[in-house]
Order: C-alpha cells, then sequence, then structure tokens
C-alpha cells in the first residue's frame, strides 16, 4: 500500500469557441479552468473478489437527492428533428433477457433510490453495479456467477472511505484493449472526497484488483468514466456545500493503474457556466489515431449547439496538458420536464419521475471506422406535449466536428427518456430506454438504425419488457442512467440494463439485463467486398463547378472495409474525373446529367449528377477593413473585382464618403475585363483642414447591369 500526494497545480487553459457561422456561435460564459495534478492518495492490490467477505448491508432507506446542474436554457418550442413516427420494425434477433439486481433477485433488497442501473459485457462475463451492489453474470447463458455484493466490498482491508463507506454512483466499464474490468465509486459520506477506483488483473471480474482512491476539492457527484488508450477519464458535476460550482474532468494514468504501479491524475476545474460533462469511451478493436486526446460532451445552454471538450494530457510533464473547448450547431431543443426537473407520468398515481434532462445520458460512445471517427450519444428533450429521446451522431470530434445526424424519437404520445446508446462494428445504432405514460407504467424497451436508413430516422420500436407497477409514496427519483454497451468479442452485440418496477410501491425497484444483435452485423471476420456506396447519391453542379464524392465498401455483414478498398472512377455523360482512393473531384465542362461511378473488383456504386447554369456575376472586396492617416496625409486601399460564372465585363468603381471630408482615386478605373480577379488601387488623400473623426468609405462597382458594393473605414488623426 502506498500513500503520496503532490503539490497542487495551477494553469489557465483557454476554452476555444472554432470559427462556425455567425448564427451558430456561442461565446463562453467563463473563458478559463483550473488544472490540478495530484498522485493516489493510496493504492494496493486486493486478494480475488471472490474470497472477501462482503460487509454487512446497512438497511436504511434513503433517497439520494437530485443535484440539478443550473442552466439558463432558451426554450424552443419547435423540435426541427423530431421523429413521430417509424414503420419498419427494428432488425434485431434477440438474445438473453435475465434478471439484474433488484428487489426480490439474488436475495436483493433495495435500501437506495435511484438505482444508478450501470453495467459493462466482456470477454466472458457481465457486470451490473446498482446502488449499492453489484453481480457479475455468465454473458452467455446470463447465470449469475457472484454477487449480489456491496459496492465497497471491493475495497475490504483498503481503509479510508472507500472501505468504509458505500456510497454508489458507480460505474463500470470493460477496457478491450487491455481485457480489464475497471470499477469506480465515489466516497462522499466523510471527508477527504474520493473517488475509489478498482482494475482488475485479469479478465475475471471476481479475481483480484488493483485500488486506487483519489482525492477531490469538492463534492465530486455523479461520475462518469470513459476508457481511452492513455487514460481512464472521468467527469464530475462539482458542489461546494450545494452550490454548483463547475464541471470537472480529469485523467488518471491507465499504463500505471493497468500495472498496479503509483498513478498520476490530471484534472480541469471548469467555472459553473458548464456541466454535465460526458468523456469518450472507446468501443470496437480500431484505436482512435495515435496520440489522440480525449473529447467530452456537453449541450449547449443555448438549447442549439453542443460542447465538445478536448482534453490532451501528460503525465510526465502535466504542464504540457491541455483542455479546450469547441462549439458545433445541434439541431434546436428544450430539455425535458423544464430542464431536467419532474414531470414523467405513470399509471395509477399522480407521482411523477424526475427526467434528469439537464445533462446527457451515459455514454459518450466513441467508434473508430478507419474512414471516419463517430460520437453517439442521447438526452431527454420536451416532444410536443411528451418526452423523447434526442439522439445525435457526432462525426469528426477532434477535427472539423459537425453533428453527422440527429433525431428525436418520439413515435407516440408516450414518454420516453433514461436513454443509453451505443453504435457497432457494422454502423447500426441502438438506443434503449424507459418508456411511461398516465395509462402505462415505466417499461423498457429500445430502438435502432442501420447504416442505410434515412438520416436522423431510428426504426420502430421493439419492447424488452413491460412493467409491473408505478413508484408511489413521493418517490420520483428514477435511474439517474442505465447502460447500452457492446461484447468485445463480436463487436456486434449490445447489452442494455436499467430499471422497472414488478409492483408499485417505492425502494421496489428491480433491474433487467438484455441482449440483441442487428441483422445486419455477422460474426465472421472475413471481409468479403459486396456493396459500394457514393456520398453524396445525387448532386446539382453549376457549369465550370465542382464536387466532391466519398465511396465506402462494405463487407458480406454490412460493415464498413477496413481497410477500404481501392476504387476507380468513371464519368458518363460529361465532366471530368481526378481519380483517387475514395475521393475525388468531378469539375462539370459541359453536358450533363451524368452519372458518376466507383468500382472496386467488379462491385459497382453510383452517383447522379444534374448541370445547372448560373447567370455571370462578380464580387467586390476591399481591404484592409480600417486604415489611419494624418491630416494633410494619403494612404492607399486594395479593391478586388472577383468574376464568378463567365462574367467578363470591365467593372465601373465610385466612392461615397460620410461625412465629406477625404477624397478618392482609382487606378485603374474601370477593372479591365477579365475572367480573373482584378484590383484596383483606391488612394485616399486629406488636407490640413480635413476634420479629425473616423469616416465610411463605400465603394460601388457597376459592371453592365449588376452593381455590388462593399464599405471600409478610414480614421483620420490630428497629429
Amino acid at each position: 500500500m502506498s500513500k503520496m500526494h503532490l503539490p497542487v497545480l495551477f494553469a489557465v487553459v483557454s476554452l476555444l469557441t472554432l470559427p462556425w457561422p455567425a448564427q451558430a456561435q456561442n461565446a463562453a460564459s467563463v473563458d478559463a479552468t483550473r488544472m490540478e495534478v495530484d498522485h493516489d492518495v493510496q493504492h494496493d492490490v486486493s486478494p480475488p473478489l471472490r474470497s472477501i467477505t462482503s460487509p454487512a448491508y446497512v438497511h436504511t432507506f434513503r433517497e439520494k437527492p437530485l443535484h440539478l446542474i443550473p442552466r439558463g436554457q432558451t426554450l424552443h418550442k419547435n423540435d426541427p428533428v423530431v421523429q413521430s413516427s417509424a414503420s419498419t420494425n427494428v432488425a434485431t434477433t434477440a438474445g438473453l433477457n435475465f434478471a439484474g439486481v433488484g428487489n426480490g433477485d439474488y436475495g436483493f433488497a433495495p435500501n437506495a433510490a435511484p438505482p444508478d442501473t450501470n453495467g459493462a459485457v466482456g470477454a466472458t462475463q457481465y457486470v451490473q453495479w446498482v446502488n449499492e451492489s453489484f453481480a457479475v453474470f455468465n454473458k452467455t447463458t446470463g447465470a449469475k456467477v457472484q454477487g449480489p455484493t456491496p459496492g465497497n466490498a471491493i475495497w475490504s482491508g483498503f481503509g479510508g472511505g472507500c472501505e468504509t463507506n458505500n456510497d454508489g454512483d458507480a460505474v463500470v466499464a470493460y477496457d478491450k484493449a487491455a481485457n480489464r474490468w475497471v470499477l469506480t465509486q465515489f466516497s462522499v459520506a466523510t471527508t477527504p472526497y474520493l473517488q475509489c477506483v478498482a482494475v482488475s488483473t485479469t479478465s475475471d471480474a471476481t479475481g483480484s484488483y488493483y485500488r486506487y482512491a483519489f482525492q477531490q476539492p469538492d463534492f465530486n457527484d455523479y461520475p462518469k468514466l470513459g476508457v481511452w488508450p492513455d487514460g481512464y477519464y472521468v467527469s464530475y458535476n462539482m458542489f461546494h456545500r450545494n452550490t454548483f460550482v463547475g464541471g470537472r474532468a480529469c485523467a488518471m494514468d491507465r499504463n500505471a493503474m493497468l500495472a498496479g504501479s503509483a498513478a498520476t491524475q490530471v484534472c480541469f476545474q471548469t467555472g459553473n457556466a458548464y456541466g454535465g460533462l460526458l468523456p469518450s469511451d472507446l468501443d470496437g478493436s480500431t484505436p482512435p489515431p495515435a496520440g489522440a486526446s480525449n473529447v467530452f460532451a456537453s449541450f449547449g445552454n443555448d438549447s442549439v449547439s453542443m460542447d465538445l471538450w478536448r482534453f490532451h494530457v501528460d503525465y510526465v510533464t502535466p504542464g504540457n496538458s491541455t483542455f479546450s473547448r469547441v462549439n458545433i450547431p445541434a439541431p434546436a431543443f428544450s430539455a425535458a420536464c423544464g430542464g431536467g426537473g419532474t414531470c414523467i407520468p405513470q399509471a395509477g398515481t399522480t407521482q411523477k419521475l424526475d427526467s434528469l434532462a439537464d445533462r446527457l445520458m451515459h455514454r459518450l460512445a466513441y467508434r473508430n471506422f478507419g474512414d471516419h471517427e463517430s460520437l453517439v450519444v442521447n438526452h431527454a428533450v420536451t416532444a410536443g406535449s411528451s418526452v423523447g429521446v434526442r439522439w445525435y451522431e457526432i462525426r469528426d470530434p477532434r477535427g472539423t466536428a459537425s453533428v453527422y445526424q440527429s433525431g428525436t424519437y418520439a413515435p407516440d404520445s408516450r414518454y420516453r427518456w433514461m436513454g443509453s446508446a451505443a453504435m457497432d462494428r457494422a454502423g447500426n445504432i441502438a438506443l434503449g430506454y424507459s418508456i411511461s405514460s398516465s395509462t402505462q407504467s415505466p417499461a423498457i424497451g429500445y430502438t435502432g438504425r442501420a447504416p442505410g436508413d434515412p438520416l436522423g430516422t431510428m426504426q420502430a420500436e421493439n419492447a424488452i419488457l413491460s412493467g409491473g407497477g408505478s413508484q408511489t409514496f413521493s418517490l420520483s427519483r428514477w435511474g439517474d442512467y442505465s447502460a447500452m454497451t457492446i461484447d468485445p468479442t463480436d463487436d456486434c452485440t449490445f447489452f442494455f440494463t436499467t430499471e422497472y418496477l414488478k409492483s408499485s410501491g417505492s425502494f421496489n425497484w428491480s433491474t433487467w439485463i438484455s441482449s440483441f444483435k442487428f441483422d445486419g452485423c455477422g460474426g465472421g471476420t472475413a471481409q468479403t467486398l459486396t456493396t459500394i456506396t457514393v456520398s453524396p447519391a445525387s448532386a446539382s453542379v453549376p457549369v465550370g463547378g465542382t464536387q466532391q464524392f466519398t465511396a465506402t465498401g462494405y463487407d458480406q455483414n454490412g460493415a464498413p472495409m477496413s481497410p477500404q478498398p481501392a476504387f476507380s472512377w468513371q464519368v458518363s455523360g460529361g465532366g471530368t474525373i481526378n481519380s483517387g482512393s475514395g475521393l475525388f473531384t468531378a469539375a462539370v465542362t459541359a453536358g450533363g446529367p451524368f452519372t458518376v461511378t466507383a468500382t472496386s473488383g467488379g462491385v459497382h456504386g453510383t452517383a447522379s449528377v444534374s448541370v445547372t447554369s448560373l447567370p455571370p456575376d462578380f464580387t467586390l472586396s476591399v481591404t484592409p477593413s480600417i486604415r489611419s492617416v494624418k491630416r494633410g496625409g494619403s494612404t492607399t486601399y486594395t479593391v478586388t473585382v472577383t468574376s464568378a460564372n463567365g462574367f467578363s465585363n470591365p467593372v465601373n468603381l465610385s466612392l461615397s464618403v460620410q461625412p465629406s471630408g477625404p477624397t478618392g482615386l482609382f487606378s485603374p478605373n474601370p477593372t479591365p475585363a477579365s475572367l480573373q480577379p482584378t484590383a484596383s488601387t483606391l488612394t485616399m488623400s486629406t488636407s490640413a483642414t480635413t476634420k479629425p473623426r473616423t469616416y465610411t468609405l463605400t465603394i460601388t462597382g457597376t459592371g453592365g447591369s449588376l452593381t455590388h458594393m462593399t464599405t471600409t473605414s478610414l480614421t483620420v488623426a490630428n497629429k
């Protein structure tokens, strides 16, 4: 056992806003973060979990408080991506369905609410953790292997709050690259506030663990864990004496923790304008590019954007670590229940359930397809008179990030919330959630989509389990999260777990574990090219314009080929091709419509292109945007005329100065006829009597029947 502590370091890191279109920009309310660097305060290795004597349960019913994240969100009545119907049945094959840890199952009796239902699937086992116990199951049969076991049993003999307190807010993850389990819960009933983390020494969840305690400066609420090649990343909502002080992001040294060595955590604390961050959690066998930063996500306070936080960690020189924010546009939404409150109805009672709609829901699932990287995530939003699940696929999260597709799944008037989403190796997305209404007790269902489905849409819902009762006696807490994870063995089978009630009451919740697989995701590893898609499938290109197309090859299981094959390109009907592997540009010179074809190994994919004619035109610009000159002096600007769509007339330039005073002269004027940009120099002159002030210069260009204007400024100084 080791006890170490490194003094806290501080740094200021800017939060960046990328130059998205002006209407989508979202300036940061708080533009600084505090960086803190610490070693674990304690670490050791445990005996095998199967040999540990479990501590006794404390059967005192308690309702965990709901710590909402204060947000000044704009409410948007109209959701532009709501999906109010679904006709095609979700194309999946059912797997296992079995009881998780819950009331009356495996001798367990809940004593805390909500259950914080969480789970993950590993090489041979499924581990589920609820407040305040976990169990290990055989992933093939669903048979219980061990448990239910109190959460703090993992830290028996460890000492301190991790051993003494069984406070919950637990997360279990499977490190697929290392074949290890990562289990974590907080210790907050006593100080110091701790995050307790256990990393298994093998792929057997009943074996021994490397155990760690990391101290946190305030109440570290709602921790969420993501596995990444260089770290175990955790997010928190931090509270000081019940006052929200901001989101916190930490990276723990994965390599050290896999070896059971002393480990460092590097943390960034944001201001109170930001909360509900989720770290990305790696799915699949293809890692992110070497050295890639982990990406955290949260939705923007303006309810029309998403915030992405890029976390680069350097454990050797922590001062080189960075944590920066970019803001990207998203379809408008209104967070459910007025921003995260209680409004979910149930059958047979007036008691309503909380929505936890003030944050993104666990997990932020990451996958690298080779030709693109994707994140999928969800949260609860208002959908007409009910609540639906808003889901996103975000692509290129570390580059020119954007919401590739998004939808709000609300196919009927029932309420859907407490979701979790993930994506398999073929690109199928699964979304699980709870369902309730004034005539239905909370139930469990899921939907999904295949890569070929229209963007932003999910297929018809598949019911997993009908609830047998509603939660009563003024108990509103539900969730606080669920878990959709992917079997690392075939990278196709989804496992989903969440809560339900067998009968009406309070503190009598149960949980369920279900698995399924999309029909288009096979179990084999051999790849045979069977389909090629060309994107976009159709395009309209002006004469002389260009269009970039992308070809993607899919194997017999409907999964994108990795690596992608080489494509040859052809065009029929007019146009030219710059050939390449997967990407090319078509320059339309005449004719059309025409067809673009990508070919590999006798398999073809096509796209259609229509040709449009745009009228000749020109643009007018001036640089710089402002000049300064002393009275009696002169200065120059450059005015540029750029032709478009074959415009070839001379352009006559004229000047208006407001207020009057300085005078100007263009040279040359008019600009000559040309298909290339041409420049004219504007010389502005002042006299000794010109009044010192800033003048607006309006430049007008006239070419044939077309007129365009542009403006700049001139500041005249006394001396």
